[in-house]
């Protein structure tokens, strides 16, 4: 078992949207890796993830919308690009299935927010970790409109809550991209 996990964090790879097949990924699959996202570490239960799945049709309305809300905030600035703007309405028809990560404040503010930010990156390490074991890819984007306050009510999220990005996620080309990490020992000091 311990060889299994090992080798599942290990080989875990983020796959980019223009590295899929164009095939749709199976919804049985999106519910399971919702599921074992809503299994992460929350401090004091207050499970602050918050997913919106957007596939088929939901995928062009959400392009429309990233599109349209980044032109309007960015004309305001004299910041507009074009080509930024063409991606932002192009690239997400690349990917099969897009969740819409977000981070739904404690009322109570039992918790720091810092905290409640982390429960939901640990519930998208899960997703990820799913997508990989069923060899399916995903990517967690925090560009476009990700920080833009006026994003958050099309996700369904209020002034306290975050959107944190988009988890892409599709049918790999192919699934065996290789990475490296620095030795653990140049990132760790022991005392004793």
């Amino acid at each position: 078992m311990e060889g299994l996990i090992n080798n599942l964090l290990h080989n875990r790879r983020s796959v980019f949207p223009k590295e899929y097949t164009g095939e749709r990924v199976d919804d049985v699959i999106i519910k399971q890796m919702l599921e074992n996202a809503n299994w992460a570490p929350t401090h004091k239960l207050t499970e602050p993830w918050r997913f919106v799945v957007f596939t088929g049709t939901g995928i062009q309305r959400l392009a429309d919308f990233q599109s349209d809300l980044y032109k309007k905030m960015s004309s305001a600035k004299g910041t507009f690009d074009p080509e930024k703007h063409d991606g932002l309405r192009s690239k997400p028809l690349q990917s099969s299935h897009i969740i819409a990560v977000g981070m739904k404040r404690d009322e109570q503010k039992s918790v720091p927010e810092i905290e409640e930010v982390g429960a939901v990156y640990m519930a998208v390490q899960n997703m990820y970790l799913t997508a990989s074991a069923y060899k399916v890819g995903c990517y967690l984007s925090t560009g476009g409109i990700t920080f833009y306050s006026e994003a958050k009510s099309f996700f369904g999220l209020g002034e306290e809550d975050k959107l944190l990005g988009f988890l892409h996620v599709g049918k790999p080309k192919h699934f065996d991209q290789k990475s490296k990490r620095n030795p653990i020992e140049a990132k760790v000091r022991w005392e004793y």
